[in-house]
């Protein structure tokens, strides 16, 4: 069973601001697109410190709207967010041991959304490591290891995790050798992951229910965000404010969050605060180049979020410039 309802009003909102988009951006086409929108009503369940135990947090079946929610596509970097949460599965059940160097790694693949540290991570969870092609047998027992985090969130028995693909390292120029063989010839086995599923383990997280309430709160933690323009982390003329949901969020706003992007895709996945509005919990999938490359599509996207927000779920808007 789905963690959310489909909510008929969500639905209408959200359908009348995908038509808005299209019209404003005419590449963001059906087939380049994928939404998940989940809003909480009281009594809020999640940003509790825990309150909640995962067996009563998950008796409650929030509203929200899905649209082409379950379409698998490639993710970019916001894999890692399920290589951070299987990384403090391993912390919590002793399976790899905390490190100096392992905690720098899951603060740069988050904060910094650095590759280099993403890969690590991949390593120990898996206790693999890249090189060149192996023989055949060898290479049976690598793939077999480089599945264990596939087969750990299988071993939740979400459906909504029922179809995703999670093996794969993250790279700058590309794999090679063992990991380019890994990946098929076509690709074909490359990580691959749904709005859906993206939007029910941030709900996990920010519900405290993640691993552990500890687990989880760490993770909040590297996942909250700055809407100082000041305090960005920039890499190389990248952050993940500007050109994602971020962007169009009044300043008096909380925001958590993990985005992705590559030549081809732009991605975000976030956990919104704004005062005197419900919290509210949006993943976003765009794909194709001209999409890609376009900052302006999720901004805005974002801002007509925010717009119905407080005219639907709030009180009064008195939105911080």
């Amino acid at each position: 069973m789905s963690f959310f309802r489909q909510d008929e009003q969500l639905a209408e909102i959200a359908n009348q601001i995908i038509q808005e988009a299209r019209e404003r951006f005419p590449t963001l086409t059906r087939d380049k697109f994928a939404l998940t929108w989940i809003v909480y009503e009281e009594p809020v369940i999640v940003n509790t410190g825990g309150a909640l135990s995962a067996a009563e947090f998950w008796q409650y079946q929030v509203k929200g709207f899905s649209y082409r929610g379950v379409e698998r596509i490639y993710p970019a970097s916001i894999v890692k967010l399920f290589y951070l949460v299987a990384i403090q599965e391993w912390l919590q059940g002793g399976m790899v041991a905390e490190s100096l160097e392992l905690n720098r790694a899951i603060r740069d693949a988050i904060i910094e959304s650095s590759n280099d540290a993403t890969n690590l991570i991949v390593d120990v969870l898996t206790g693999t490591t890249s090189g060149p092609e192996l023989p055949l047998k060898p290479f049976e027992t690598w793939q077999n290891q480089r599945n264990i985090v596939n087969r750990y969130f299988k071993s939740l028995g979400w459906s909504e995790l029922e179809s995703i693909n999670v093996n794969q390292k993250t790279w700058c120029d590309g794999a090679y050798g063992r990991e380019r063989a890994f990946l098929g010839e076509m690709m074909e086995n490359r990580n691959m992951l749904t709005t859906d599923a993206v939007a029910r383990l941030l709900h996990s997280i920010i519900g405290g229910v993640a691993v552990s309430r500890e687990r989880s709160q760490k993770m909040m933690q590297l996942l909250k965000r700055s809407l100082n323009p000041t305090e960005f982390v920039v890499n190389d003329g990248e952050n993940q404010i500007t050109g994602f949901l971020g962007e169009s969020l009044p300043l008096n706003a909380q925001l958590w969050s993990k985005a992705g992007w590559t030549s081809r895709v732009r991605h975000d996945a976030a956990y919104i605060e704004i005062p005197n509005v419900s919290p509210y919990l949006l993943t976003i999938f765009t794909e194709g180049n001209e999409n890609a490359h376009n900052k302006f599509i999720l901004p805005f996207i974002s801002r007509s979020i925010v717009d119905a927000m407080f005219k639907n779920f709030g009180c009064k808007d008195d939105r911080s410039s």
